[in-house]
């Protein structure tokens, strides 16, 4: 891929080793919001063989973000050519595990979102997958998801999780119009722009952004320095 084109077409990747953190609702309304914002055109990846994003898409009335078809034995060559389709960013949902095949997803990334419910389940499975982001040299941040307003877990949650990395300043919190929206393909951006929920998926999307940004920036001069 060349090096122009690799610096425009971005990918993002949401891991986590426990279930139900709610990888497939940021997933889709993460490439949403960048689509709102100007960041598009974007594509969706779905590595999940339960299909939950595909199946959102297939009732989803709107033209965009995209889904791509793919196996992730293939996912190397379908980024490469997804970039030449002139898409700007991908953002990959995967299953809850930690296996082979989402080493080679993570791999792939240039930046990967771990999605955390504050439980402390949720907060003791973050170390494996954490591991499996720096062993693959990937930036990475935590987002806080389905908390409840002005829980004192909540802030328990972000404590114990910046100990192991950045924690996303926007909080997802568990409210009902994140499922509703997700039934009919849609998401809280569409359903009411105005609304919470639709300011801290802008708000985390710009955070995403602001941090992918930084470690391109690093990256170069990183560079610089070897070359130097």
């Amino acid at each position: 891929m060349a090096e122009s084109t690799k610096a425009r077409f971005r990918v993002i990747v949401l891991a986590s080793q426990k279930g139900g953190a709610g990888k497939t609702t940021l997933a889709a309304h993460l490439a949403v919001a960048a689509e709102a914002a100007g960041a598009g055109p974007a594509v969706l990846i779905d590595t999940d063989p339960q299909g939950s994003m595909s199946a959102w898409w297939n009732v989803r009335t709107a033209d965009s973000p995209a889904l791509a078809p793919v196996s992730i034995t293939e996912l190397p060559k379908k980024l490469a050519d997804l970039a030449q389709a002139g898409f700007a960013l991908a953002v990959v949902d995967t299953p809850p595990a930690i296996t082979d095949a989402i080493t080679a997803v993570v791999r792939a990334a240039d930046f990967v979102l771990i999605p955390t419910r504050p439980s402390p389940h949720d907060l003791r499975a973050v170390g494996s997958t954490v591991a499996l982001v720096e062993e693959a040299g990937k930036p990475f941040a935590f987002v806080v998801t389905q908390a409840k307003p002005n829980a004192r877990l909540t802030v328990q949650a972000v404590t114990a999780l910046s100990a192991h990395g950045v924690v996303a300043p926007s909080i997802v919190h568990d409210r009902v119009d994140f499922a509703a929206s997700m039934i009919d393909g849609r998401t809280v951006i569409e359903t009411d722009g105005k609304g919470r929920s639709a300011i801290e998926m802008a708000e985390l999307w710009n955070f995403v952004l602001a941090r992918m940004d930084e470690s391109t920036k690093v990256r170069k001069n990183e560079k610089k320095v070897q070359h130097g």
